[in-house]
């Protein structure tokens, strides 16, 4: 496209490169800034403390272990709603009588607020009235969410992938409806097997759109799950599992230490800088895009 003036596209950009650097550059630079400072919880001044709180935080144990788990909690996470949603869209792409209505129960879970979500998560883990506490009991297991410690941590998990199921269906269902069917059927001439018609043709001409999903999955299980978190653990997190977020916001806003969080805010931030160009670098050449 020529623009009349070559001022104008950076004018259409103006706006959007405004809020990037409103709401992410410059709380960046702060953050980095607070990591090197003791800081005074009501803003009456702050002391300059170096790698302080960066040692403080990288040879805690508590923290070690937080960061344990938000790795197990990731990749979890990360795996089975990626598996669920793809083995969901499969079986949505051959339903031939009723598939509007199949697809939209699948979907409408999108629409749910991740506070939501953990709220009608904590009504199935209820001790009470929770029919997978119910379920659970049939096997002679007693799920006490809040209370134990793995109890609680399977609770998160399973409603963290709920709540993402949704967002990877729509992809994957969206790929498989642009594979080609020519290529189908000559997948079909050539293999009788579905599951290796699926794994040699149908899974490498769905790889753009599974890396992809990879990238938004890992994002989605390290941040956005804080409001499942929140409403789960109830801010008693002395003996329930929290992510690395999740630590930073205990931190920052119940504790008060502004310093340590900045610094944990500046790790998690180095962490996913190395995830994606990990993802982008090793992963990616195995992705083929024509």
């Amino acid at each position: 496209m020529q623009f009349s003036s070559p001022y104008l596209p950076y004018l259409f950009l103006a706006p959007q490169l405004a809020i990037i650097f409103v709401f992410f550059y410059w709380p960046s630079i702060q953050a980095i800034q607070s990591s090197f400072y003791l800081e005074d919880p009501f803003g009456f001044g702050s002391t300059f403390v170096g790698m302080a709180n960066y040692t403080d935080v990288l040879t805690s144990g508590e923290y070690l272990g937080i960061a344990r788990f938000t790795a197990i909690f990731t990749a979890l996470v990360t795996f089975f709603a990626l598996s669920i949603g793809l083995l969901l869209a499969v079986k949505a792409d051959g339903v031939i009588r009723g598939n509007a209505t199949y697809k939209t129960l699948l979907i409408w879970v999108y629409a749910i607020a991740p506070p939501v979500a953990g709220l009608i998560g904590m009504m199935f883990f209820d001790q009470h009235i929770g029919p997978i506490v119910e379920l659970a009991r049939w096997f002679g297991w007693e799920i006490k969410v809040g209370i134990n410690y793995f109890d609680t941590a399977f609770a998160m998990i399973v409603v963290s992938v709920w709540k993402q199921i949704p967002y990877n269906f729509i992809f994957f269902l969206s790929g498989l409806q642009g594979i080609p069917v020519a290529v189908r059927e000559a997948a079909a001439m050539d293999c009788r097997s579905g599951f290796r018609r699926f794994w040699t043709v149908i899974l490498p001409l769905l790889a753009p759109t599974a890396f992809f999903l990879l990238i938004i999955n890992v994002t989605y299980a390290l941040f956005d799950t804080f409001g499942v978190i929140d409403v789960m653990v109830k801010d008693k997190a002395a003996n329930n599992p929290i992510t690395l977020v999740y630590k930073v916001y205990m931190d920052g806003f119940r504790g008060n230490d502004l310093g340590g969080s900045s610094a944990q805010s500046v790790i998690l931030m180095l962490i996913v800088f190395v995830l994606t160009i990990f993802q982008f670098r090793f992963i990616e050449r195995r992705v083929h895009y024509n």
